[in-house]
């Protein structure tokens, strides 16, 4: 049986996940530096740690950290002003921040937290995502700060090393500092940029959990749910801008399939092979409903079009909407990518539309498009293009060829998953060129 310590050690642990992001944006509008607050956020989880066993949990358990950890900023201003020597110039701002705190806090802090919380976490959730970080330095701030994982955590979810992923965290905030990043709402002029920067982040932190880039797991649940979980926040932050709730539709929708997507061995599932009554519905719901949410807005400011994260959540949801995989509306996702291409242009989307066409015209019509982006730069090292072509020319009766692309694809894959997966094709297709008399010429000489 569990010791009541470990117990509370547990019950600290989840609050902790819960409450840090909140913890650390209200410390950071104080003290106006994030590793500062960060810093103070985890006294106050160390003085948990060392009082709850004696004293219990506490009521409201994310109060409690709060007060503690603006009590910790409190002393950390007190010990910057009296190194600046400007007592009297700070003397009522100090009177001021030290009355929210009281006694008998809990309720009165309560009430602080429901005025300034929603804007205090939109303010870091802009910070770690701003465009002088990398993306990469970006996506590890906003695991660390937001989704409250540990280095450790967050290096094992990208397969870098710890200590890289410590550095990435440690200059993102020196460079945020150096740059002089207000802990603040951009203006109005900024706020587009901005914004399309978190959605950004979060949608790489999604797809690296979705399908990973590389290593032995096709997928990491962990990262997905972080990036849901934080596009769900930010849609209820950012209740009025359509492509915040488009991305939300998105993450909803895809996450719905997770169940589908691996075989009891681990093996991946392609989405036209899956068990459809896997789909997770209450997520498909949700997706559903942001989606329209998204679209709503986007009519009622008169943009004309979804943008990019509302398209592809768009095209999701056609998935989504039918039963079977013959009963997918491929002509509209067609259409669909057709407009994401020319919302959002770039060669990986060309090559999805090639995929919607050859579902909706024909393979012949998708082969013609995948051909035409054989010498794109970008796609040089894509192992899904030569997958794709291998797919088409299968279904072209043309095996042999589809051999070698299947080869190809899984000699570019990094995923362990998904190289067994295109391996396994390729030997597939070996065997229906054997079978088939009209592929011997095809078949070069084995030495």
């Amino acid at each position: 049986m569990a010791s009541s310590t470990t117990l509370t050690h547990k019950a600290i642990e989840a609050v902790w996940r819960i409450e840090a992001a909140k913890i650390v944006a209200v410390i950071a509008r104080m003290t106006r530096d994030l590793g500062v607050a960060e810093e103070l956020a985890q006294d106050a989880l160390i003085a948990a740690l060392e009082h709850w066993p004696a004293t219990g949990v506490p009521d409201n358990p994310g109060a409690w950290l709060v007060a503690t950890a603006k009590r910790r900023a409190l002393d950390h201003l007190r010990h910057l002003q009296l190194q600046e020597r400007k007592h009297e110039e700070i003397g009522h701002d100090l009177e001021a921040r030290e009355a929210l705190i009281v006694p008998d806090f809990v309720d009165a802090l309560d009430a602080a937290r429901a005025d300034r919380i929603g804007d205090d976490l939109l303010r870091l959730i802009f910070t770690a995502c701003h465009p002088v970080l990398s993306t990469e330095a970006r996506a590890a701030l906003t695991l660390r700060l937001l989704g409250g994982l540990t280095t450790d955590e967050i290096a094992r979810a990208f397969l870098v090393p710890e200590p890289t992923i410590a550095q990435r965290i440690v200059r993102a905030k020196r460079t945020l500092g150096a740059a002089k990043v207000p802990f603040d709402l951009p203006r109005d002029e900024d706020l587009a940029a901005r914004l399309q920067s978190v959605l950004e982040v979060l949608y790489l932190i999604f797809n690296e959990g979705y399908t990973a880039t590389a290593g032995d797991d096709w997928m990491r649940p962990a990262l997905c749910d972080e990036a849901l979980r934080l596009a769900r926040v930010l849609a209820g932050l950012a209740p009025d801008e359509s492509e915040v709730h488009g991305l939300s539709a998105l993450l909803e929708l895809q996450a719905s399939r997770a169940a589908a997507r691996t075989d009891a061995s681990g093996k991946p599932v392609l989405l036209l092979e899956q068990n459809r009554a896997r789909w997770d519905q209450l997520l498909i719901r949700r997706g559903l409903a942001a989606l329209q949410r998204a679209e709503t807005l986007a009519a009622g400011a008169g943009a004309g079009s979804l943008g990019p994260y509302a398209l592809q959540a768009s095209i999701a949801a056609c998935h989504a909407r039918a039963r079977t995989p013959d009963a997918t509306n491929w002509p509209r996702i067609a259409a669909l990518y057709d407009a994401l291409a020319q919302t959002a242009p770039s060669p990986v989307v060309e090559l999805n539309r090639a995929v919607a066409v050859a579902m909706a015209f024909g393979p012949a019509a998708g082969l013609e498009l995948v051909d035409a982006l054989n010498d794109e730069p970008a796609l040089a090292g894509y192992h899904w293009l030569p997958s794709v072509r291998g797919d088409l020319l299968m279904k072209l009766g043309r095996a042999a060829e589809a051999q070698r692309e299947f080869e190809r694809a899984a000699s570019l894959a990094r995923n362990a998953r998904e190289r067994s997966l295109l391996g396994e094709r390729a030997r597939q297709a070996a065997v229906a060129a054997l079978a088939d008399p009209t592929a011997a010429a095809e078949r070069p000489l084995r030495h």
